[in-house]
């Protein structure tokens, strides 16, 4: 749902910008550095990035589902990096609270959450459970007016920049089953809350990862997320939902811009005597890649307006996120085959978003986790 299209407009304009002027010319030193520039945070922060999904009675942009898909077409037109510092503010880290949190709590995080004061980071994954997040180990035990917690938190994105995790840790020993999680915001400050080193990874560099180890950490009970037990699996699930239609929005914006380079190289390079764009076997490529990325933008603006209209999308979500980052892949594939020989070196930018775009099959849920999302639906569904 679009509320004021000049408004948005003006929005989606000063984002293009901001990524082609700012962004894009800072890839390479992203990527070599492995860190973002204070000073393009800083601008991040004026352009009110780290609020775009909250409320703008919390100090937020507010947007709609279908805004902010539209902001990540643009957004996802640069290295991946660039959108993970404030991703976490407006997805995982935040909607958490944003959904399920008691006024007090929204009060007390989200403006500072909404102006990039504090980063928030979503500690749900650990050694023994990725896929299987309801086999999950961390504890909390009640002590008082506070819950003692103990565990570990694996691959934990933003964690070395986090003010607050949103973190989901078992509340009762007796229910093995996702009955027994609850979702805790933790502050990063806490005694006995340390990190590991940041992750070595395959891509994405400037986005940081990193284990967080919980040792008698004591967190207030007022920080229990809805101020009741039992409910943070399906406060994660709910987050999921949200975070899956803006990964997806994101892999649509990386593909047009492969592919918008892909033409580019193809219409500029010339091998036997013409552009290789002339051959019919590259148009093949390039054309398979424009029918794929129009296909999940297509999915994911469909999936957000029906959010906006306050349906139940689960199954749709974790269609968009299947197709599309499956989909970046063999574009991101095609991008370095097109390139020939410049697309696996490192000056040209290609062989970076290849191995940049390998992880969105991974996390918020693997392809295969969407696949037993989407046939599990359709099932119950029928039944």
């Amino acid at each position: 749902m679009i509320r004021d299209q000049d408004t948005l407009d003006q929005l989606l304009a000063t984002l293009s910008r901001f990524v082609r002027e700012r962004l894009v010319p800072n890839e390479e030193r992203i990527a070599g550095d492995d860190s973002i520039p204070p000073a393009i945070v800083a601008e991040m922060k004026e352009l009110g990035l780290f609020g775009l999904s909250i409320p703008e009675e919390y100090g937020g942009l507010g947007l709609t589902m279908e805004e902010e898909v539209l902001c990540a077409f643009e957004i996802g037109q640069t290295a991946p990096a660039f959108r993970s510092i404030f991703g976490t503010n407006n997805g995982i880290g935040s909607q958490g609270i944003v959904m399920d949190g008691t006024e007090e709590q929204k009060r007390r995080y989200l403006p500072r959450l909404a102006t990039g004061e504090m980063i928030a980071s979503f500690a749900l994954t650990e050694p023994d459970a990725g896929s299987d997040a309801a086999s999950l180990r961390t504890t909390a035990r009640r002590d008082g007016d506070h819950y003692v917690v103990n565990g570990t938190k694996r691959f934990i994105t933003n964690a070395p920049e986090a003010s607050i995790f949103t973190l989901m840790a078992r509340t009762d020993p007796r229910d093995k089953g996702a009955g027994g999680i609850s979702a805790f915001i933790v502050e990063a400050d806490s005694p006995g809350l340390s990190l590991g080193r940041i992750d070595r990874k395959m891509g994405q560099q400037g986005a940081h990862t990193c284990d967080v180890i919980l040792d008698d950490v004591r967190v207030p009970a007022a920080n229990i997320i809805g101020g009741v037990e039992g409910r943070g699996f399906k406060t994660a699930m709910k987050v999921l939902d949200r975070g899956r239609l803006h990964i997806s929005a994101t892999c649509v914006g990386i593909s047009e811009r492969l592919i918008r380079d892909s033409v580019r190289y193809a219409a500029e390079r010339v091998q036997f005597g013409k552009p290789i764009g002339e051959f019919q076997l590259v148009q093949a490529m390039l054309a398979d890649s424009r029918t794929e990325a129009y296909a999940a933008r297509c999915m994911v603006l469909d999936a957000a307006r029906r959010k906006d209209q306050g349906l139940n999308v689960s199954t749709e979500a974790a269609c968009c996120k299947l197709f599309a980052s499956e989909a970046v892949g063999r574009i991101a594939d095609r991008a370095v085959q097109i390139h020939g020989g410049a697309g696996y070196m490192a000056d040209h930018g290609i062989e970076r978003f290849y191995r940049d775009v390998r992880l969105f099959r991974i996390y918020e849920g693997t392809t295969q986790i969407q696949q037993l999302v989407i046939a599990r639906n359709m099932l119950k569904d029928m039944a």
